[in-house]
């Protein structure tokens, strides 16, 4: 009987050492290779032991063939199982139009023979209709287990296979279905082809009036429908590593960042979807010292806390109030607790018209004017005036002032809400 590999490619690499003190993936596409696998795993745990195997060195040799990469991985008993990790390989068609694509732009063939896979490649290769990179559910598990999902075994070998997609983006086009030598030799065979053809003169084209091309658009279909936004901001990965940090690194500090970038990037998504949105001016780009009040207000560990009250100026109690100030009203209420500026003169004179207007001549409060704060005579309550003329309600908690809620265009509002929390 004939061996149904026997003229398949294929490649078999030496058991890698252990990867103590690594991660398994230092490439963006040996990344991509992992997120496939620990996105489609259901059961957290048997990547935790897959990850602990290759870490140990206990997967074996490693075989790459076209749809299929297979090690012998160990138990820490030293049980010996059979791990294959199976990966669809390309169509003909599919094959047939990433040559295509690859020969018109020679950067990608020399970034391929460098060991590289950048990202405009897959790109590339993604508009021509052929997804280099697995995703969710493209990596299927087969071990002598009997798991039916990702066993630690596969696992194991999947971290392994990282390993050399790092050293070679080549294995992946194995993957897929074709080895190296093949690759280049068709690539070759179409770059001559390509010189040939591009050497017989061609008729001139000379092109399509704008006008016309202009008025043939009307019989393009709509645009389709914005997409629903997310409820929520979605979860930043996981930096379960089981890998030591390196000196200097925080990982409570990262994760926090992470899930605070994915938060902005949702607000700002939103708010970019309101209507009138357009009509808006562009936000202020924040300072470092206001960044680190924004960062705060999401809750962070105490750690965390403190290096952003260090690294903005302020002491623990000065970053609680303007933290309250930014919850209330952001950039703007966070400016008036910090600075206290000369009000503007036309700015000055609503204000006074204001407070003249918003009490009964009887009922008015005795208010002591500086600067843009006005503080109640004989009180615990302050307002302050903001440069947009709306005032923001104060109150005195051991001997510091701190915002007590958001701004409004009333005086009489502002100090009531201030009174209110007697």
């Amino acid at each position: 009987m004939s061996d149904p590999y026997e003229n398949t490619p294929e490649r078999v690499f030496a058991a890698l050492p252990p990867a103590q003190g690594r991660g398994f993936a230092q490439s963006w596409w040996g990344q991509a290779w992992l997120k496939a696998l620990e996105d489609a795993t259901l059961d957290s745990q048997q990547l935790k032991t897959g990850r602990r195997l290759a870490r140990a060195g206990a997967v074996g040799a490693v075989s790459v063939r076209p749809g299929r990469v297979t090690a012998v991985v160990k138990d820490r008993d030293h049980t010996a199982h059979r791990a294959d990790v199976l990966l669809q390989e390309l169509s003909e068609e599919q094959w047939d139009r990433f040559l295509g694509m690859a020969v018109e732009r020679a950067g990608h063939i020399a970034a391929l023979l460098d060991r590289e896979m950048p990202p405009h490649l897959v790109e590339d290769a993604a508009t021509a209709g052929v997804e280099l990179l697995p995703s969710l559910g493209d990596l299927e598990a087969e071990c002598d287990c009997d798991a039916w999902d990702h066993c630690g075994h596969t696992a194991a070998l999947c971290y392994q296979v990282a390993r050399l997609l790092d050293q070679d983006p080549f294995v992946l086009l194995l993957l897929r279905g074709r080895g190296e030598r093949e690759l280049l030799d068709e690539l070759q065979l179409r770059s001559v082809s390509q010189a040939e053809t591009a050497a017989v003169p061609q008729e001139t084209y000379t092109g399509v009036d704008a006008a016309e091309a202009y008025g043939v658009g009307e019989i393009l279909p709509a645009l389709p429908e914005v997409p629903a936004v997310p409820a929520e901001p979605g979860l930043p990965p996981s930096l379960d590593t089981e890998t030591d940090p390196a000196p200097g690194v925080d990982p409570a500090a990262l994760e926090f960042l992470a899930a605070q970038a994915a938060r902005e990037a949702h607000r700002l998504l939103v708010d970019a979807l309101r209507p009138g949105h357009e009509q808006r001016g562009t936000e202020a780009e924040l300072t470092p010292a206001q960044d680190a009040v924004r960062l705060a207000s999401g809750g962070p560990q105490v750690s965390v806390a403190v290096r952003l009250a260090d690294g903005s100026g302020r002491d623990r109690e000065s970053l609680a109030l303007a933290v309250r100030s930014w919850e209330y009203g952001g950039a703007a209420a966070l400016d008036v607790l910090e600075t206290d500026r000369p009000a503007e003169p036309e700015t000055l004179a609503r204000a006074r018209a204001a407070l003249e207007s918003a009490w009964e001549e009887d009922e008015r409060p005795v208010l002591r004017a500086s600067r843009s704060r006005w503080t109640v005579v004989g009180g615990q309550t302050q307002l302050r005036l903001g440069p947009d003329g709306r005032w923001w309600p104060y109150r005195k908690e051991r001997d510091r002032w701190a915002p007590v809620g958001p701004a409004s265009q009333d005086p009489a509002t502002a100090l009531a809400l201030a009174d209110g929390l007697e």
